[in-house]
């Protein structure tokens, strides 16, 4: 998985600072890793340096293979709050696209689903 980091103007994009954010992304989407190519990291600084509440901003767009985009966006005080935000957002909306894709196929594979013990079926017909 490919990680592009972005800062507006505002936000001084150290490497230390990307290291960090990396890190935090890569963290947080390990189990996705075989689904993702790359993820965009935007961090912006909403209120131009002035003291605000949730005036970080995270933006996270992952590209997924064979498959559209997502993005997620996530405010908050500092920029480590917003980036684990925003990467907690991205995990939980991929669990939920990649996880009905992965229950849909599970169902029509014809196999048994987990939990059920095919000794249980019964030889009559479903009406």
């Amino acid at each position: 998985m490919k990680i592009q980091f972005n800062t507006d103007v505002n936000i001084h994009g150290t490497e230390a600072l990307a290291a960090q954010v990396s890190a935090s992304i890569e963290q947080a989407l390990e189990r996705f890793d075989e689904h993702i190519t790359r993820v965009e990291v935007h961090l912006s600084d909403e209120n131009a340096g002035k003291s605000g509440q949730h005036d970080q901003r995270c933006m996270l767009e992952a590209r997924l293979e064979g498959r559209q985009p997502v993005a997620v966006t996530n405010h908050a005080a500092t920029l480590e709050q917003a980036v684990q935000g925003a990467a907690q957002k991205l995990a939980h909306l991929l669990d939920s696209r990649l996880g009905r894709l992965h229950d849909h196929r599970e169902k029509t594979s014809g196999l048994p689903l987990s939990g059920t013990d095919p000794k249980n079926w019964s030889d009559s017909p479903v009406e």
